[in-house]
This record gives structure tokens, C-alpha cells and sequence, in this order.
């Protein structure tokens, strides 16, 4: 009897542990100091982007049936020629199609304003882009920033991608074809941010994008504050919205945030295929820091890959788990050499189906020839003062040429239909503190 009350104290600290840890360790996980960077989470004023561009003051018509695609570009032109400025949109709802942001120019949502994307691809042309790890000519964002340093988009407004026909269309060519890939179908994506450094979105709401919801490539020190992000699994699934994808990208903070989309809600990126680690365009994502954000329904709340090929000091931190289907997916792709090292996932409460999934990741792979399949790497991965609620808490089975090793699970209080784990499975696994359905492991 002794025993049983000290274990349940001991299942009660660990509760608490898991809420009340909000202690932010001054390092990541590699033992490198955070840079100060990361811990400003100011927002940026409107009156501090210079002259302000009201689009229904320079042409763009209120008419929420006409497609103001030229009227608004024309408006980032004249800003970008007259030395820069805010793009604002006033309340009402603005159809447009692909928007191509300057240098020096900003993006404002205002209360009540909807930018929403058109539902025909042929307002997109193809040019130069980068989609699912490959650079590749393809259909551009509705909100596009090629290298604009200082880029803001701001503005508790709303930017929507009016996607459901995509969607549509994408279901039926899967129901033609089962294994047809996500690039047949034609998509847009909500936001594309490519070789922009000093960006910040904050307090607007991005929702049912075609593809991709906001997609950010070769871009260094990113904040997204207090953004919103959603896209339906029912009645009809959004496919492949990604909330966030990281693509090669540098100094990360996405802090207060609601995700909630039919796909991953955090994905890093970086490249994919048998030779992937030595073609230009590819790298790795470094610096991240997920913190004080609420996941509802997604595949995953943080996920590395299924384009990946380096991701390094990654932490999400003091987060909460309503619907995930996992919490941490380390997705390990057959034909890319993938290296996910000081991976933290800690301070966690909530519910998801499975709190750690790690698996080959086998759709679309191709070794192209290459005989000698490249091996791949989990190595740090930590999950750390986490209350979770799950139907599977070890949903680990690596592939042949996948090594994993220094996994460390501390203060975990888990409830899980499925319980069983296999330490074998990593190379050095350290546990402590660790109670899965009332009881601790070892």
C-alpha cells in the first residue's frame, strides 16, 4: 500500500511537471546559447511601414466578384517606386490571383478585410519555384515575397485561399488514380516566401489554402506571432495544407499560434532524393523555436520531412495538443540521406493519437539508379515534461538503413491504449521519470 501511494505521488509530481515547467533552457538543445533574437516577440506597428497604401484609394474596386489582381499589383509597383510602404487592405472581401510583393513593401490586413485567392489556376502562371523538396517550374502563392528583405504581413484581417475546388479536383484524380502524385493536380499555395531574411507575420488568419499554407524557402530569422492557420478535415479533407513548412531556413520563432489543417502543421523541408545532400538549392533547417502554440487536428504537430535532409536544434516547447494524429513524426524516407539531430519536444499536455512516430516513409520514393541506399539519422532526440493522453505512446519501427540513437525521455505521464515500446530500437535510449498508464519504465 506503501508503494502503490508513493507511485502515485510521484505520477502526480510528473502531472505537474509537465504544466508548470515553463522554465525556457537558455540553450538549444546542441548546448549553444539562444541568441536574444529569439526571446523579442514584439509586434510590428502599422504606423512604423512607411507611407500607407489604401488599395481602395488607388483603384482596387470593393466589388467582391471581380478579380482585382492587376488593380492590387499595380498598387505594390507604385509603392515599390516610390521608395516603399503598406499595402493596406480595408474591411470587405478582394478576389485575386497570384500578388508578387516588392522590396520595401508590406502586407495589412485590416479588421475585417479577406484577400481571397481565385479558384482559377489560370490566375497563377508557372514561373520558377520550389515545391515538395525539388526546384521546379510551378504555380506561384496568392501572396508571393522573392527576395524582400524585411517583409511583414500584419493585421488581424483575413487571407483566404477559397480552396475547395482545388480540393475537389484533387479527389477526383485520387480516386482515378490512387497512387497519382500531389503535383498532377493543379494548386496554389497561400503564402511563398523565397531568399527573404527579417520576416515577420503576425495576428492574421490564413485558411483554406489549395496546397501549402504559407512556404518558406532560403529565408533566415522568420517570427510568426499569434497567427492563426486552418483548413477542414471534414466534411471534405483539405489535402496536403501544411500550416507552416520550413524549407532551408534559419532562426525560427513561431510563438502563440493556432494550427489546425488537414496535413502537417509544422514541416521542415529541405530536399529529397538519393543525391539530395549535394545539389544546390537544398540544406538544412537550424534554429528553430516552436513555443506557446495550440495544435487542433493536423498529421502531426512537428514533423521533419518528408523533404529533408538536415534539421538541427529544433525545440517546441510549453505547446497544447487537442486532436494530433501524432505529436513529433520523424519521417524517414528510403532514398534521401537524412541527418534529424538535437531534436526537443518538451512542456507538452493534450491528446494525440501517437506521441512519437518514427517509420520509413516510402510514397513517391526513388533511389534513381543509385545502388547502395544512403543510410539516415535520429540522433538527440528529446521529449521532456510532456501529459498526453494517446492511443499509441511508441510507434517506432526504423527502417534497415535508418540509425537511430540518444533518444531521452524525461517526466513523461502518459495514457495510452497502446503501451508497448522497444528499447532496442535506439542506440542508447535514457528514460527517466517515465509512467505509461500508472506504471514506470525503465
Amino acid at each position: 500500500m506503501k508503494r502503490y501511494s508513493l507511485l502515485l505521488l510521484l505520477i502526480c509530481c510528473i502531472s505537474n511537471a509537465a504544466f508548470s515547467q515553463t522554465e525556457r533552457s537558455p540553450t538549444f538543445p546542441d548546448g549553444t546559447r539562444i541568441p536574444a533574437w529569439f526571446s523579442d516577440s514584439s509586434k510590428i506597428n502599422l504606423q512604423d511601414l512607411g507611407k500607407q497604401f489604401v488599395i481602395t484609394r488607388h483603384g482596387a474596386s470593393a466589388d467582391s466578384s471581380v478579380l482585382q489582381t492587376a488593380a492590387i499589383q499595380k498598387i505594390i509597383d507604385l509603392a515599390h517606386s516610390e521608395g516603399g510602404g503598406v499595402i493596406v487592405i480595408p474591411k470587405g472581401t478582394f478576389l485575386s490571383g497570384a500578388l508578387f510583393f516588392k522590396p520595401k513593401t508590406h502586407l495589412y490586413l485590416s479588421e475585417g478585410a479577406v484577400l481571397k485567392g481565385s479558384d482559377q489556376i489560370g490566375d497563377y502562371p508557372k514561373m520558377p519555384s520550389r515545391m515538395e523538396g525539388q526546384t521546379l517550374d510551378y504555380f506561384p502563392a496568392l501572396v508571393n515575397a522573392y527576395g524582400v528583405n524585411g517583409f511583414t504581413i500584419s493585421g488581424k484581417g483575413i487571407i483566404d485561399g477559397n480552396g475547395l475546388n482545388y480540393w475537389k479536383a484533387f479527389w477526383q484524380r485520387r480516386k482515378e488514380d490512387p497512387n497519382c502524385t500531389n503535383l498532377e493536380v493543379s494548386r496554389t499555395r497561400l503564402v511563398f516566401i523565397w531568399k527573404s531574411n527579417d520576416v515577420q507575420m503576425q495576428d492574421v488568419t490564413l485558411q483554406n489554402s489549395g496546397f501549402w499554407t504559407s512556404h518558406y524557402y532560403q529565408c533566415n530569422n522568420i517570427k510568426i506571432l499569434n497567427v492563426r492557420i486552418t483548413a477542414p478535415h471534414e466534411p471534405i479533407k483539405a489535402p496536403s495544407t501544411d500550416a507552416i513548412d520550413l524549407d532551408v531556413c534559419n532562426n525560427v520563432l513561431i510563438k502563440g499560434c493556432y494550427l489546425a489543417v488537414n496535413d502537417d502543421a509544422i514541416a521542415l523541408k529541405g530536399g529529397k532524393g538519393p543525391y539530395a545532400d549535394t545539389q544546390a538549392g537544398n540544406g538544412a533547417n537550424t534554429n528553430v523555436i516552436i513555443e506557446d502554440c495550440t495544435f487542433g487536428f493536423c498529421h502531426a504537430a512537428l514533423t521533419c520531412g518528408s523533404e529533408a535532409i538536415h534539421n538541427k536544434n529544433i525545440v517546441m516547447r510549453n505547446c497544447h495538443i487537442t486532436n494530433a494524429m501524432r505529436v513529433l513524426w520523424l519521417k524517414m524516407r528510403p532514398d534521401t540521406p537524412q541527418k534529424y539531430e538535437f531534436v526537443s519536444v518538451e512542456n507538452i499536455d493534450g491528446y494525440a493519437h501517437s506521441l512519437i512516430y518514427v517509420k520509413p516513409w516510402k510514397q513517391f520514393f526513388d533511389l534513381k539508379g543509385r545502388k547502395d541506399v544512403p543510410l539516415s539519422y535520429c540522433d538527440n532526440i528529446s521529449l521532456k515534461n510532456i501529459n498526453l493522453k494517446c492511443e499509441v505512446f511508441f510507434d517506432v519501427s526504423p527502417g534497415d538503413y535508418d540509425k537511430l540513437s540518444n533518444f531521452n525521455f524525461e517526466n513523461l505521464n502518459i495514457t495510452a491504449k497502446n503501451a508497448d515500446y522497444d528499447k532496442k530500437t535506439v542506440k542508447n535510449f535514457k528514460m527517466k521519470n517515465v509512467i505509461v498508464n500508472k506504471t514506470q519504465l525503465n
